[in-house]
C-alpha cells in the first residue's frame, strides 16, 4: 500500500511517499480503508523535533486521525461493521497511509448526513473544541475571545461560542482569515499582528488560546475577574506564561484539560451529531494528496492555512 515514512526528524521534506506492509487485522481490530487522513499541527512540530505525544522510534508512518470505510473485521469483532464508515485516531503513527488497523472500540462511526471529510476534519478540533466551551462553561450573554479563529478548533469555537448566546470576538492575522471569521458569526474580528489588537478587542469573560506566546499573554490581560482562561494551544511556538498565582491574583480561572478518555469519546461524539444536524460546520481549507504530506506540513507550518487541513487517499 502507499504510505508516507519519516526516517528522520526535520523539515517538511523528510516526510517521503513510499511503500509499507498491508496490515491485519488482529483479534478485536478492524481494517479501515483509509479516504482522508488529518493533519495537525502538533504533527508538524513532531515531525520538526522528535517531541509530542507519538514516541520518537523511526522509521514510522506519522498519521493520528483517518476516516474511511472498514473493510475487514478480525477475530471477536462484530461482521457488521464491514462496510461501515467511521473515523478514528490510530494512536499517533499508521495514520498517513492507504489502510490502517486499529481497536474495533475505538471507531467513531459518522452518521449518515455527515460527509466523511467533515466527520475527518472534526475527529480531534471537534473533540478539542467542544471541550473547552464544555470545560469554560461559557454562558449566555458572555464575551469570548477566540484566538486563531480561522483555524481548525478556533472555526469551531467561534461557531460554539456562538451557538451558546456568547458575543464572540475573533483574533486572526490577515483579513481573509477576519473575513472568514465573520462569516462563521463572530461580533467582532481583530487583528492580532496590530500592536493594538487588544484595546480594539476590549475585555472578555472567556479567552480560547490557542496561540499562546505574545498573543496569549496580551489576552489574559483582557479577562475580567471571574472569568476564565483555556490554555490549549501554541501555534506561536511557545505557551503562554501565565502562572497559577498570576490567575489567581486577577480572579481568573486557568483551563489545561478538557476531562478524560470517556470525557474525550463524550465530546467527539457530540460534535459528530452536532455537525450531522447541521449545527457545527468544519472548515477545510486545504486538501493535498496522500504523497504531498510534506507539502501539507509546509503550508500549516507558513501560517497561511485556513481551518483544516486534509489528506486525500
Amino acid at each position: 500500500m502507499r504510505a508516507v515514512w519519516l526516517r528522520e526528524f526535520g523539515g517538511p521534506a523528510v516526510l517521503e511517499a513510499g511503500e509499507a506492509p498491508d496490515p491485519a487485522p488482529g483479534p478485536g481490530q478492524v481494517l479501515i480503508e483509509v479516504a482522508f487522513a488529518n493533519v495537525t499541527f502538533v504533527e508538524t512540530q513532531f515531525r520538526a523535533t522528535g517531541t509530542g505525544p507519538f514516541g520518537s522510534t523511526l522509521p514510522m508512518v506519522p498519521g493520528n486521525g483517518v476516516g474511511g470505510v472498514i473493510s475487514r473485521a478480525g477475530e471477536g469483532v462484530d461482521p457488521a461493521l464491514v462496510g461501515k464508515r467511521v473515523v478514528t485516531s490510530t494512536g499517533g503513527s499508521g495514520g498517513y497511509a492507504q489502510r490502517v488497523v486499529v481497536d474495533a472500540a475505538l471507531v467513531f462511526p459518522v452518521p449518515h448526513a455527515l460527509s466523511l471529510d467533515a466527520a475527518v476534519a472534526l475527529l480531534a478540533d471537534g473533540r478539542t473544541a467542544t471541550g473547552l466551551v464544555h470545560a469554560t462553561a461559557v454562558a449566555p450573554g458572555e464575551r469570548v475571545l477566540v484566538e486563531a479563529a480561522a483555524g481548525g478548533v478556533g472555526s469551531l469555537l467561534v461557531q460554539l461560542a456562538k451557538a451558546a448566546g456568547a458575543e464572540v470576538v475573533a483574533a486572526a492575522g490577515g483579513a481573509e482569515k477576519l473575513a472568514r471569521a465573520r462569516e462563521l458569526g463572530a461580533d467582532l474580528a481583530v487583528d492580532y499582528t496590530d500592536p493594538e489588537w487588544t484595546a480594539e478587542a476590549g475585555e472578555v469573560d472567556v479567552v480560547f488560546d490557542g496561540v499562546g506566546g505574545a498573543v496569549g499573554t496580551a489576552a489574559f490581560s483582557l479577562v475580567r475577574p471571574g472569568g476564565r482562561m483555556a490554555i490549549y494551544g501554541l501555534a506561536s511556538g511557545s505557551w503562554t506564561e501565565v502562572s497559577e498565582e498570576d490567575a489567581a491574583a486577577r480572579g481568573v480561572k486557568l483551563v489545561r484539560s478538557i476531562g478524560d478518555a470517556a470525557a474525550m469519546r463524550g465530546f467527539t461524539e457530540s460534535a459528530l451529531a452536532a455537525a450531522a444536524a447541521g449545527q457545527l460546520t468544519p472548515v477545510i481549507g486545504q486538501r493535498f494528496p496522500l504523497e504531498r504530506a510534506a507539502d501539507a506540513h509546509a503550508a500549516i507550518e507558513s501560517r497561511g492555512t485556513i481551518g483544516k487541513t486534509l489528506l486525500v487517499a
